[in-house]
């Protein structure tokens, strides 16, 4: 990369990706760096964090993701030679050379970066990271950062909307590859999707770099390769468990005119291409036929070859395992099949026939899943693509990285829009629960005060509007905020994606459904502490310039 073999080193064993460094950033980053240090403020030490002021999607919840990736980054801060050649080469003349030695030298040992555990349900205004550090430093991390956090928290959201919609019950398979923001686009979807909740994807590359689950059959240019019977020059198949070879076409075509009266086609209206291809994919895979039935037509011909070949499969010791959908009425195509395959189970004696897998795809979006639960339909797997990866209902989640304290000094940026005025200073949250199990509130609070405690009441107070408050009395308090950077040494424990995957499901278990729901859900609380709301109104008070009327 840039001609000089940048080397990561690994963090806890996992390595970096590449392409994340200090110069994956805006120019202003830089412009603004030479600045702090033309003003002597290098050793200033700031403190800024990083959140989010709404939740996507017209919901009421976040994932929170990215973070193994943003402690990686920062581990491993460095700019090399070739990245101080460009800049030399961007940078104005009037830039002092010594500039460039300090980014040189620059490293991240007085980091120090606080975090919410990647995983969590989290909420706006709440601090996702707080970055303490030298004021240039972790000023440069800021465009890294919100790259690294953003579309991961969006698409793991995305994911977990499309798991709640589905149900527990469905397996949810991620197909995005091709429709993607580009191959790092793809490889973040996949890695995020499995986090907010789905069970696999068919991107190879993800499987192999993060041990997700891949799934995949194939294409309908598979089934229109084939024109009949005659191209099949494998026509043998080893009975499961034996060494017996089976002459398999002639065993599909018995079972043809077998299920004829059974299901009500007509034999000879089935396609023979399609019937060919079916047959050479279970030959192939014996033990995961799974096939794609609307290549052609899917009653006349689509189902009664899968179950032709299904039922041969069967005979042969083999249990196929389904059929996918990627075209037409969804509900109504699914639940024919269904009783299909019940017809075929009840005349055959094969009760497992009836459960076989029936996987829709075809632009599946999360309003296309709820219509389908309002229909009635009998799909038990998901395949989606493009809405899920492109999160197409909402593209971006608009994390900001704010500064909210300079040497001990609190700061707090104001805007007409009450919405972006910043919360100042360090914050700690915590998070409150109720008898039932249920999360009750997020409550901030500055680092000196007085942690909540269990079963003692706690006054918690909008941020900003001050006749919004309540008494909370919680049965247990979870602390959000854990030191995950400090002294240049990472302090926490980096889980693998199969147990961020368990988090996310868990933590969103905790939340009442009303603010789970898809339409028009309960707005969780999210507030400040008594001492923390009189801070902020007071330090807003002292910055916001008084009017003179005249």
């Amino acid at each position: 990369m840039s001609g000089d073999h940048r080397q990561f080193s690994t963090v806890l064993g996992k390595e970096q990706n590449g392409v994340i460094q200090p110069i994956l950033t805006d120019l202003y980053q830089i412009t603004m760096a030479y600045a702090y240090w033309k003003s002597g403020k290098m050793n200033d030490v700031a403190v800024f964090d990083l959140y989010f002021r709404r939740n996507p999607f017209k919901g009421e919840f976040t994932v929170f993701a990215g973070l193994e990736e943003c402690v990686k980054f920062i581990q491993n801060f460095k700019f090399t030679e070739s990245d101080i050649k460009y800049l030399k080469s961007v940078m104005p003349t009037s830039v002092e050379e010594e500039f460039f030695e300090y980014l040189k030298e620059l490293n991240t040992k007085t980091v120090t970066l606080f975090a919410i555990e990647e995983g969590t349900v989290v909420f706006p205004k709440i601090p996702l990271l707080t970055v303490k550090g030298p004021l240039p430093v972790v000023q440069l991390m800021e465009t890294p950062l919100l790259n690294l956090v953003n579309y991961a928290s969006l698409v793991a959201t995305n994911g977990m909307r499309f798991r709640i919609a589905a149900g527990s019950e469905s397996i949810l398979l991620e197909f995005g590859l091709r429709r993607a923001q580009g191959p790092d686009g793809a490889l973040s979807a996949s890695r995020y999707c499995y986090l907010g909740g789905f069970d696999g994807t068919s991107n190879v590359l993800a499987g192999k770099l993060y041990g997700i689950p891949v799934r995949g059959t194939h294409a309908h240019a598979f089934i229109t390769s084939f024109s009949g019977l005659s191209e099949l020059h494998n026509r043998q198949l080893v009975r499961k468990g034996t060494e017996e070879m089976v002459d398999f076409i002639p065993l599909c075509q018995k079972w043809l005119k077998q299920l004829a009266p059974v299901l009500g086609f007509l034999d000879d209206q089935v396609s023979k291409s399609e019937l060919a291809a079916f047959i050479a994919y279970a030959t192939a895979f014996p033990d995961g036929f799974l096939a794609l039935i609307d290549t052609y037509d899917v009653v006349r011909t689509g189902l009664p070859s899968f179950c032709t070949v299904a039922m041969a499969l069967h005979e042969c010791g083999y249990q196929p395992r389904g059929i996918r959908l990627d075209s037409g009425d969804l509900a109504y195509l699914s639940n024919l099949v269904r009783q299909s395959f019940e017809k075929v189970a009840r005349s055959f004696n094969v009760p497992w026939f009836s459960s076989l897998t029936i996987v829709a795809s075809n632009d599946i979006n999360e309003d296309t899943i709820h219509s389908l639960n309002q229909q009635g339909h009998s799909i038990n797997s998901f395949g989606i693509g493009t809405h899920l990866v492109t999160c197409q209902k909402q593209p971006a989640l608009g994390g900001v990285y704010k500064l909210v304290e300079v040497n001990g000094k609190p700061r707090i940026k104001l805007s007409e829009d009450v919405e972006k005025v910043t919360i100042p200073g360090r914050k700690i949250a915590y998070r409150l629960f109720g008898h039932d199990g249920n999360a009750l509130v997020d409550l901030m609070l500055k680092p000196d005060d007085e942690p909540p405690k269990s079963n003692e009441r706690v006054l918690c107070r909008h941020p900003f509007i001050e006749s919004k408050r309540a008494y909370v009395c919680p049965a247990k308090i979870e602390r959000l905020h854990k030191v995950f950077i400090e002294n240049g040494e990472v302090k926490q424990p980096l889980p693998t994606l199969t147990e961020l995957r368990s988090k996310a499901l868990c933590s969103l278990k905790s939340l009442r459904i009303d603010h789970r729901r898809a339409l028009n859900p309960t707005p969780y609380k999210v507030s400040v502490s008594s001492n923390l709301y009189s801070f902020m109104h007071d330090l807003w008070l002292d910055n916001a310039p008084i009017g003179e009327l005249s």
